[in-house]
Formats: structure tokens, sequence, C-alpha cells
């Protein structure tokens, strides 16, 4: 990475519109440009899941020597077993404080761990102790719709994402590779 001043922040990138996730990705890439050393790790998404195949994001990533994990089981809000999504979302969290405490990466991304508090399977509370633990000049960037008020109070840069017009709800356009993944 460049020799450069540097001050750790949290960004969060919530809200109900579109683009979470993709701004978390400009950012790592930017940073990539520049030398820091970048992981996503996200909450839901699944290489498991075959309709999508590998994300679009991951083969862009690779590419750009940003590290991304999918650690989730997919879309879990059509769930079937929440017990198991629980402990998904427990292990994707413990994946993730080593990831942040490792001492490897400049930046680390925790895409969709919003709806880990949404659904109750992560305490607000444990998440921002991890981050207020984590190295001195970590970044981090959290995406998720319904980010918490506790969130919002420690992060240092909040966005939020508002939906004005969706092709889905306009002409039902559903979600299409290289835009949605």
């Amino acid at each position: 990475m460049e020799n450069t001043k540097r001050t750790p922040l949290v960004m969060v990138n919530t809200g109900n519109g579109k683009g979470k996730t993709t701004a978390a990705l400009g950012t790592l890439m930017r940073a990539a440009g520049r030398g820091f050393r970048c992981v996503m790790l996200q909450f839901i998404k699944t290489t498991e899941d075959r309709r999508f195949g590998v994300y679009g994001e991951i083969k862009s990533a690779e590419k750009l020597g940003i590290e991304i994990l999918t650690l989730g089981d997919g879309f879990t809000w059509d769930t079937k077993n929440a017990e198991k999504d629980k402990a998904t979302a427990r292990r994707a969290w413990e994946i993730c404080v080593e990831k942040i405490n490792s001492g490897t990466y400049d930046i680390v991304a925790l895409d969709e761990l919003t709806y880990a508090f949404t659904f109750g399977w992560l305490s607000i509370e444990e998440v921002l102790e991890v981050l207020r633990q984590r190295p001195p000049l970590l970044h981090i960037i959290i995406t998720g719709r319904d980010a918490p008020p506790e969130l919002i109070e420690f992060a240092d840069l909040v966005t939020e994402m508002k939906e004005i017009k969706h092709p889905f709800a306009t002409r039902k356009v559903v979600a299409q590779v290289g835009i949605e993944f």
C-alpha cells in the first residue's frame, strides 16, 4: 500500500435501494488500485446457488487481487430452517472475526451483514465490540438494508441508498447477469 496518512473508518451502505454491495466493491476496487489488501465477506450469497453460478463480482475481483468469500446459504428470507441459518451466520461471523483480526488486510467489507441483525442471528453489541478492538488502521465496510441505529451511530460514514424506481416494480424485469449478479 502507498505510504499515506490513514484514518481508519467504518463505512455503512444501507437503505432499500440498489447499489450497496456495488458501492462497497467500487471502494475495494479503488483501494486495490492503491495497493490496499482487500477482502469482502458475503453473509447471504453462496457459490452453491446454481441459478446464478459464480457471481460476476467474484470473477472481476479475482482479476484485481480482491478476495471475496461467499459464506451464506443463499437468499435466506425464503428459509425453511431458521436454526440452520443462524448457525451459518455464526460460522460466517467467526470467519469475519478471523479476517478482521488477522492483520492481513487494509479493508474488510462485511457484505449483507445487517441481515444478521434483522433476523436475530448476531447481536449488534458483539459486532461493535469486535470493530472497536480491530487493528488500528483497518477500514471496515458494512452493507445491507435496515442498519440498526447503534451501527449508524458507531460508523464514521453512512450512505443510504433510496429506491426511486426499479424495473421489477415497473416492468417485472428480473435480476440480470452483469447487473445484479
